[in-house]
């Protein structure tokens, strides 16, 4: 729920009565971790009974609610299961029994083409057979009688042992005759194609009269006469950014509609992450197979198909819009927008140090205490300290190196990083919150930076998972005037160093 904080609507306070209220709910406990961050940030200023004028403020409420997170991508449908018919016999095409749309099942009749050719050379192969059995008939007796007569020393052995290779002979040719004889018989079957699936004809190119070329025979593959797709399971090949990919496994749920279907979404699941990475337009993205039932055959292949894959889902949770929240390198840049003075704003980052631990209590997780600069010690530079290092920027060289070695130990042993991070510790994830600033504004029009964890993001919502709580109202900030205003401090930095950017 947004609204908005007029001008009208920012009293004027008393000094004694500009902290009279806090927002309720909050425990003594975290109002304590807090006390650090909060700036005394007040927006309508102080006089004689009489309200200033203060900036027109776009507010938001923190409310619970169920936060998805989703990857979402476009893609068209296809069949799981598609396969081109084609004959093995060539010819006229004396019958198409199907047409587009027909549903096949196997055994079904599909097509004839001319058998004459065909049936002429299985009646030879037929003839052959029956003279080759005869044949090795007679090799068969004369052997045996040429067998007895060499025993009775009848006849030399030359003349037995061409008996016996006259009857290895025959034995040959009928193993040919035979597998001729099949040969020409699977011909005549191959002149009537069935289906050999479950099937819907999705396309027919040939009709009755046409002569086709056989798949086997024919050096180009032959000629295609249908395809049939099984239609019962469907499946988006879809393209998705690299930076969702790496959440993406298989067997996530995953939601596809259509726009034959507007007011329906069929479900499926991510079937595999091709390895293979796509480059389109110079964005890297992967293949994401999504598989999805259609029992009802309402979808169709070709129809263009919208993806959403469920990454993450938390129920019942604290959140804020994205324009609410800014990092915390963003905090000076953003009270600058809002109208809160720079020179009022003095930050603690240990502060999330003390969120984590809370937040840890809270899930009843065990509490590590690490040695660390006592709060407010880390990331901080007197003037002193500020001055020496400008002016080792400005002569280079060693002193420059030196200033940025000053510079790195004061923001934090030259890690970087989190705020209040200890070294070797683990950087923070959805589960256990990332840092971020929120500007709380109270009931008497009172703006104060807050410090909060963040969990998981969408492309409008985050999850708050500690750090305010729900009805508190926060300030939204405009995306233009945070990047015009980062640039301003930039450029003022660039002219303080003589120039040079430092980092």
């Amino acid at each position: 729920m947004t609204y908005l904080l007029t001008n009208q609507g920012v009293r004027g306070c008393r000094p004694d009565e500009s902290r009279k209220r806090s927002p309720t709910g909050r425990s003594t406990a975290l109002r304590a971790t807090l006390a650090g961050l909060a700036l005394a940030t007040v927006i309508a200023g102080c006089g004689q009974g009489q309200a200033e004028e203060a900036p027109a403020l776009a507010l938001a409420e923190v409310q619970r609610q169920d936060l998805e997170i989703t990857a979402e991508a476009t893609g068209s449908l296809e069949p799981l299961r598609k396969v081109e018919v084609k004959s093995r016999a060539s010819g006229e095409v004396l019958e198409v029994a199907v047409d587009v749309g027909d549903r096949v099942e196997p055994g079904t009749l599909l097509a004839r083409i001319d058998p004459r050719d065909v049936q002429n050379d299985f009646r030879q192969a037929e003839a052959d057979m029956r003279v080759a059995q005869e044949q090795f008939a007679i090799a068969e007796a004369q052997l045996e009688r040429s067998r007895n007569l060499f025993q009775a020393e009848v006849i030399t052995e030359q003349e037995f042992e061409s008996r016996n290779l006259e009857f290895a002979n025959a034995r040959a040719s009928l193993v040919r005759a035979e597998q001729n004889m099949e040969i020409a018989r699977l011909r005549v079957e191959d002149v009537t194609i069935r289906s050999r699936m479950h099937g819907t004809i999705l396309e027919k190119t040939v009709e009755d009269g046409e002569v086709i070329a056989s798949a086997s025979g024919d050096v180009s593959g032959g000629t295609t006469l249908m395809t049939i797709a099984n239609l019962n399971v469907m499946q988006v090949r879809t393209l998705v950014d690299e930076t969702d990919v790496g959440r993406i496994e298989e067997g996530m749920p995953a939601s596809v509609t259509v726009d034959a279907f507007p007011d329906r979404s069929f479900q499926g699941k991510v079937e595999k992450v091709e390895p293979q990475a796509v480059v389109e337009s110079s964005v890297v993205m992967f293949p994401v197979i999504v598989h999805l039932e259609n029992e009802d055959g309402r979808l169709k292949p070709g129809m263009s198909a919208e993806v959403t894959v469920l990454l993450a889902e938390r129920p019942a949770v604290l959140t804020l819009p994205n324009t609410a929240i800014v990092d915390f390198q963003e905090i000076t840049a953003a009270a600058a927008v809002l109208g809160v003075p720079e020179d009022r704003i003095d930050f603690d980052r240990s502060i999330y140090q003390e969120l984590t631990r809370e937040l840890m209590a809270q899930r009843g997780e065990a509490v590590e205490e690490r040695a660390g600069p006592a709060p407010g010690e880390r990331g901080q530079m007197d003037e002193e300290a500020r001055e020496r290092v400008r002016e080792a920027m400005a002569r280079g060289g060693g002193d420059r190196e030196g200033a940025l070695r000053q510079m790195a130990q004061a923001r934090g042993a030259g890690g970087g990083g989190m705020p209040g991070l200890q070294r070797g510790q683990q950087r923070p994830d959805a589960a256990n919150g990332r840092p971020g600033v929120v500007f709380v504004v109270d009931v008497e029009g009172v703006v104060r930076p807050r410090a909060v964890l963040i969990g998981v993001s969408d492309w409008s919502n985050s999850e708050i998972l500690i750090g305010v709580e729900e009805g508190e109202q926060v300030a939204l900030l405009g995306g233009a005037q945070l990047q015009a205003q980062r640039d301003a401090q930039s450029q003022r930095m660039r002219s303080r160093m003589g120039g040079g950017f430092p980092f």
